[in-house]
């Protein structure tokens, strides 16, 4: 048996992890599923390139599917618990790729890695490794994933996506954590802003 018979052939795990986000819930695949980047669908509609994305609107509840690396972070309806849902969510997950169907139908609408960027400045090359080495696995870690938006008069916009979109504790981290880091570590950043991706 090949090497990629033997990939094929082991088993799928799911697992659920909680996020600091109440509304989604990331579930973690023993697979991985994009190469680079993310994707976030918002609607049935957006996700049309994506069988497995819309196999998870199809339930009632789910608002948002976002795909990266080895897991997906799915947002749920306000008001609706998890727990209704949970198990349903991470046994439709792990049949679908046990099945070893397609997550995309086509070449994805990836977002790239902020670092991918051209023509950065030299003070925004500093923000995209500051990100990448102190901000981004964290995010990750909690399901979610943020990027380099712009830098401009003293202001650092960053984009959220994930389960840190729409995340109550967002603003916090946004202000006591990063905005503090960066204060400390790149003095000419006094302001850190978000917005949703």
């Amino acid at each position: 048996m090949n090497k990629d018979q033997q990939i094929r052939n082991r088993p799928i795990e799911v697992y659920a992890e909680a996020t600091p986000n109440p509304d989604t819930l990331k579930f973690v695949c023993s697979k991985v599923l994009l190469a680079e980047g993310s994707v976030e669908y918002k609607s049935k509609e957006e996700a049309l390139e994506s069988p497995l994305a819309l196999e998870l609107f199809s339930y009632s509840g789910i608002t948002e599917v976002f795909i990266t690396a080895n897991f997906i972070t799915l947002t749920k309806q306000k008001g609706m618990d998890w727990y209704e849902i949970n198990s349903i969510m991470r046994e439709v997950i792990k049949q679908y790729l046990s099945q070893h169907l397609s997550v995309f139908s086509q070449k994805p609408t990836v977002i790239h890695n902020d670092a991918e960027k051209k023509d950065l400045s030299e003070q925004e090359q500093k923000i995209v490794s500051l990100l990448e080495e102190y901000i981004k696995p964290a995010v990750e870690s909690d399901g979610g994933a943020i990027d380099f938006k712009s830098f401009k008069d003293g202001v650092l916009t960053l984009t959220l996506r994930g389960a840190c979109s729409g995340c109550p504790s967002s603003t916090v981290t946004l202000k006591s954590g990063i905005e503090t880091l960066f204060k400390k570590l790149m003095p000419e950043v006094e302001e850190v802003v978000s917005e949703a991706g």
